[in-house]
């Protein structure tokens, strides 16, 4: 390739604006998912939220260029949006209403720890080095000491069967996750995204219904701070945080893009104690340094035995095929988130 047809470096000031809009924008939608759920119906609410953002992206990336969609990329993207979505980000509404929005961001933080296990596990899969084993066990441990028993401080034990269905959402986004790799999606991320949260949503609105939601559902009873929660998850949660994540693929490597999976769980934490009085415990704050911990580790050590020879150019080459660009996203998340 010539040096006229490289793309421009894009001044520090963008990347690092769209770092903070994935650094805290993620990590702030647990609270906000925390505050929609307290008036709405949990899958309706996720339902409505993504079938909303999807309307809004896919006209939106159909104008600037991308292809018509064939069937095959529809069946794919229901899949993708069933997994992430449905199991994913329909566990984590429902467990909202159970679970305190920092632990809640905590245990979906552990979705690249579930990712290298499914992936060590599969055939064909990339199996546990050394380093990738020691922040599996790190990981684990970190689990048990947040869920484990023993009471939070402010007299509350986590829920586990919050906590139970939690693990459960991680293990579906990480599934979503690794068959995205090889899923047949659009070329164009915003519109493989834009897709699966039509899918998605449509998948949890169904859910919502075959759940009694629809029949209990009195509008009457929303609050402000819900509605307000709903508009900030679909405009910043699904629109402008992953755009901002997109580009960053672009411009960026994905081993840089992929720690906002260590900063979102110590946002979620401290926004949850200061807005929403959420316990903030030296056992909190000790889980939530060991999961970290462990989430560096696993994504350190899996980049240097997937990509240990690759220069950040490759990095950036290999990011730009639709397939690798749109799973590097670690968690939640898809659509989030998981997140």
């Amino acid at each position: 390739m010539s040096p006229k047809h490289v793309p421009a470096k894009p001044p520090r000031w963008q990347v690092a604006t769209a770092f903070a809009a994935i650094y805290l924008i993620w990590g702030s939608t647990y609270l906000a998912i925390r505050f929609a759920v307290e008036t709405f119906p949990p899958f309706l609410m996720a339902g409505m939220r993504f079938l909303v953002a999807g309307a809004i992206l896919y006209p939106w990336s159909r104008l600037h260029g991308a292809s018509q969609p064939v069937r095959a990329h529809w069946l794919a993207a229901t899949v993708v949006g069933g997994l992430l979505l449905l199991g994913g980000n329909g566990g984590v509404v429902w467990a909202a209403q159970r679970v305190p929005s920092g632990l809640t961001a905590l245990l979906i933080g552990t979705v690249p720890l579930w990712m290298a296990l499914l992936d060590g596990l599969r055939p064909g899969g990339m199996k546990p080095n050394n380093g990738v084993m020691v922040g599996l066990l790190l990981g684990l441990f970190g689990i048990m000491l947040l869920v484990g028993p023993g009471k939070l401080a402010g007299g509350r034990q986590v829920d586990l069967v919050g906590a139970a269905v939690l693990i459960l959402a991680s293990l579906s986004w990480a599934t979503g996750s690794l068959y995205s790799r090889r899923a047949q999606l659009p070329a164009s991320p915003l519109l493989a995204t834009a897709m699966e949260m039509l899918a998605g949503g449509a998948l949890l609105l169904i859910a919502s219904l075959l759940v009694g939601e629809w029949a209990r559902f009195d509008s009457s009873t929303l609050s402000l701070r819900s509605w307000l929660a709903l508009g900030y998850l679909i405009i910043f949660g699904a629109l402008v945080g992953f755009t901002a994540y997109i580009w960053l693929l672009r411009v960026s490597t994905p081993a840089h893009v992929s720690t906002y999976a260590y900063v979102n769980p110590v946002v979620a934490i401290f926004l949850g104690w200061a807005f929403a009085g959420e316990p903030l415990t030296a056992r909190t704050l000790l889980a939530a340094a060991v999961i970290v911990a462990a989430v560096v580790i696993i994504t350190t050590y899996r980049a240097r035995s997937g990509n240990g020879t690759k220069t950040a150019q490759d990095e950036r080459r290999i990011s730009a095929k639709p397939r690798a660009k749109f799973s590097s996203r670690a968690v939640p998340q898809l659509l989030d988130d998981v997140h």
